[in-house]
C-alpha cells in the first residue's frame, strides 16, 4: 500500500505523484508547438516582376429573338428563316465560333425554336445559350 496508518513500519511514500509533472510537460509541449510554427522559416524566393496584362477580346454574341407570333429577330431587326440560315452560315464560316443567345417568348411555338436551333447546328455554331429573365 502507498499509505499506511500505524507505527509498526515507519516508511516514507514509495510512489511519486506524477500529475504535476504531466501538467508541466503538456504546457511545455503546447508552447513548443506554437513557437515552432512561428519560427519555422518559409522558403525564401525572389520572384520575377512582370507587367504583362491579359488582353482578351470579348466574345462575339449573336442575339436571336423569337416572339409569340413566331417572328424571328437578329438583334432587333426582323429576319426571315431563309435569311437567318444564310447569316448563320456566314457566321459559321468565319471560324470565330460566336455564341448564339436565343431568346424565345414563353407563348411562342416550339417549332420555330427547333428550326432556329437546327439552323445554328447546321452552320457549325456550337455555343448556344437560352436567355431568360
Amino acid at each position: 500500500m502507498a499509505f499506511q496508518l500505524g507505527d509498526d513500519d515507519v516508511q516514507g511514500m514509495n510512489e511519486m505523484n506524477l500529475i504535476p509533472l504531466i501538467d508541466i510537460m503538456l504546457v511545455l509541449m503546447i508552447i513548443f508547438l506554437l513557437t515552432a510554427t512561428v519560427l519555422n522559416p518559409t522558403v525564401p524566393l525572389d520572384l520575377p516582376k512582370t507587367s504583362a496584362e491579359v488582353n482578351q477580346t470579348p466574345p462575339e454574341a449573336i442575339q436571336i429573338s423569337i416572339d409569340k407570333d413566331a417572328g424571328i429577330f437578329w438583334d432587333s431587326d426582323p429576319i426571315s428563316m431563309e435569311a437567318l440560315e444564310a447569316r448563320l452560315q456566314e457566321q459559321g464560316a468565319t471560324g470565330k465560333d460566336p455564341s448564339v443567345q436565343l431568346r424565345a417568348d414563353k407563348e411562342g411555338k416550339y417549332d420555330t425554336v427547333a428550326q432556329v436551333l437546327a439552323a445554328a447546328s447546321q452552320a457549325g455554331l456550337t455555343k448556344i445559350a437560352f436567355v431568360n429573365e
